[in-house]
């Protein structure tokens, strides 16, 4: 990749941009086969205990740490729990939330809304699921003279990199979850993350139980998600 030419601009270098273009047949039939098959993903909460490498979680996470982010601060941190103590705290923690939550927490239209997923305050698959994925986000970062410097548009950013880390782990051929349980403080202190690190979202990844069932939920169709200006 050397010998690409780059230019100057603004006082930065920039390297060409390398488009893999289609015709426009070609586009229509692969974002057809794209969408059906996104359209197949499901959050699963039956996990197999089978193990995976971590070499393919890895991977995963370079897809999300691909993502757009406000002035390429790219501030996400991913991390990657397989250790299984830790995964106990995790769920023991978890659950002592989403037990308040569930009790106290959450108003009846939650409640209803939740019944037709099947899902209540117990969590046994973030101790079953092989990895788990926390994500955090990056308020802002410490120069080595201590000083703080702000990173900017960071849920937007890191809700990108999510979005790209749950297609990448269907791609390859696995199941998630996005998991919230709320407050998530507790993951930055079993974690043992820094002061500027945020939890945002826990993903636990792996094979589908057998005879894994999810609910038949109707996603909306183009009509009520999209407006077109012509």
């Amino acid at each position: 990749m050397k010998d690409r030419k780059t230019k100057i601009i603004g006082g930065f270098e920039h390297i060409p941009y390398l488009l893999n273009e289609y015709p426009q047949d070609e586009m229509l039939k692969r974002t057809a086969e794209f969408y059906h098959f996104a359209n197949q993903r499901r959050s699963v909460r039956h996990f197999s205990d089978r193990s995976i490498p971590r070499e393919i979680i890895e991977n995963i996470i370079k897809t999300a740490g691909s993502a757009p982010s406000g002035a390429n601060k790219q501030p996400w941190t991913f991390c990657l729990v397989s250790n299984p103590e830790l995964k106990k705290k995790i769920r023991v923690a978890a659950e002592k939330e989403e037990y308040e939550s569930y009790k106290s927490r959450m108003s009846q239209e939650w409640l209803d809304d939740l019944k037709k997923i099947g899902t209540d305050w117990q969590k046994p698959f973030l101790e079953i699921a092989p990895w788990l994925i926390v994500v955090f986000r990056r308020i802002y970062e410490t120069s080595p003279a201590g000083e703080k410097k702000n990173n900017y548009y960071v849920t937007e950013s890191i809700g990108l990199a999510c979005g790209m880390l749950v297609m990448a782990i269907h791609h390859a051929g696995l199941a998630s979850l996005t998991h919230t349980p709320s407050p998530m403080n507790f993951l930055g202190k079993i974690l043992d993350r820094p002061e500027n690190e945020r939890p945002f979202l826990l993903i636990p990844v792996g094979y589908p139980a057998k005879d894994t069932y999810v609910p038949d939920l109707k996603r909306k169709n183009l009509e009520e998600i999209s407006v077109v200006y012509e």
